[in-house]
């Protein structure tokens, strides 16, 4: 049985493909570590995860099976992971995401496009007045989408700084490495408790504002659901798309055939994304679920209270589903991955990540069509391991 610290020890990152190509083939539910009793489990190939990500009898909230999963006297820090949407199972998880699903559909998403693009066309006058040492994560990648959701929320973009930060320290802690999380996570209680005050006394036409009024005027929000809203929105808002944006460009530089291809014909756009989606999937595994009953997979009882979790790297790898699966091939058709999840809990800012995406890779590509990866600096993965991100991406204008 193979220990998270294992794998960290063997730099996963660099070798997790080679690494879940052998599992599938071989061992497609692999055992990660036991603790009082409880398996946690890995699976890898598609159909199993699409089964894990779908079928309720997964479950992702674990006070059903456990009775100190959660109490009263539990501090806001706790209390902000144990309310989140991520977390909820229906009825909850209904009644939360539909307070949000408005302002996240299609339709609403389409008319950021403007502003968008006019935050995307600063950067890259930024980056053009720079000219040398150009950093695309941090030049680029991580402000285009913190900028939007900060503005979308109605949270100052000055303090993106701070957001980055605590957001490092929140999906460092799901690896076990808590370094500075109470303290952090208490700064960014503190943090939302002044912004909130402040949009009591004068509401404003954005996300927070609106979620006020609701906890206010009804019974549909408390306090707890309320900052573990804010808290997700603000994280899963940039994290996913400073990776797909990062790792596709990271993807293109690779295939130098395939970014020329997308250089003359700027129209596959929306296709080199879900591509890049599916090859450097910016989410590694899916979020914890709980096995609520005893099931047989692969000759493996899954147990009561066991934790499950998929590979979305394997699965949109399984050359079972994808014709070539270890090609990055930008006119992929049919692209039927799952890197934005699927089920109840598919990713709310997907129509938002995928719009940031397309004006990245398009404006990006038209402002600087000889952009090419820095020889000198070698891309490394982060040590994260949910999200499969770049620290930095160091390119040549």
């Amino acid at each position: 049985m193979i220990s998270v610290q294992e794998v960290y020890e063997s730099n996963f990152k660099v070798g997790a493909y080679s690494f879940f190509e052998d599992l599938r083939k071989n061992q497609p539910i692999h055992a990660l570590s036991e603790q009082n009793g409880n398996t946690t489990w890995i699976v890898t190939q598609y159909e199993d995860v699409l089964k894990l990500l779908k079928q309720p009898s997964f479950i992702k909230d674990q006070s059903k099976l456990f009775s100190n999963a959660q109490s009263d006297d539990d501090p806001m820090e706790a209390k902000i992971f144990q309310n989140m949407m991520l977390d909820a199972d229906p009825p909850d998880h209904r009644r939360l995401r539909k307070l949000v699903q408005p302002h996240f559909n299609p339709k609403t998403i389409k008319q950021l496009e403007p502003r968008i693009q006019d935050i995307a066309d600063e950067l890259i006058f930024q980056m053009s007045e720079k000219r040398e040492d150009i950093d695309l994560i941090n030049d680029f990648a991580f402000p285009l989408p913190i900028i939007v959701i900060s503005e979308l929320l109605g949270v100052p973009i000055e303090d993106r700084d701070k957001f980055r930060q605590w957001s490092n320290t929140i999906v460092s802690a799901a690896d076990g490495e808590e370094g500075d999380f109470t303290r952090d996570i208490g700064e960014f209680i503190d943090y939302l408790k002044e912004l909130f005050a402040e949009r009591e006394r004068n509401p404003q036409e954005d996300l927070i504002s609106n979620l006020l009024q609701t906890r206010d005027e009804g019974d549909l929000l408390n306090d707890e659901e309320l900052y573990s809203m804010i808290v997700l929105l603000i994280i899963a808002g940039h994290e996913t798309t400073v990776n797909l944006i990062g790792n596709g460009m990271l993807a293109l530089f690779e295939h130098p055939d395939q970014l020329n291809l997308l250089k003359e014909d700027l129209s596959l756009t929306e296709q080199a994304i879900e591509e890049s989606l599916r090859y450097y999937s910016p989410v590694d595994f899916s979020t914890a679920r709980w096995a609520e009953d005893d099931l047989e997979l692969h000759d493996q009882t899954i147990k009561r209270g066991d934790l499950v979790l998929g590979s979305i790297s394997s699965a949109n790898r399984d050359d079972k589903q994808f014709h070539h699966a270890e090609v990055f091939d930008i006119q992929r058709k049919p692209n039927p991955h799952i890197a934005f999840g699927y089920g109840i809990h598919f990713c709310l800012g997907a129509p938002l990540a995928r719009l940031e995406a397309k004006i990245a890779f398009k404006s990006l590509l038209t402002a600087f069509p000889n952009i090419s990866l820095n020889q000198m600096s070698k891309p490394e993965w982060r040590q994260v391991f949910l999200l499969r991100g770049l620290n930095q991406l160091k390119v040549n204008l």
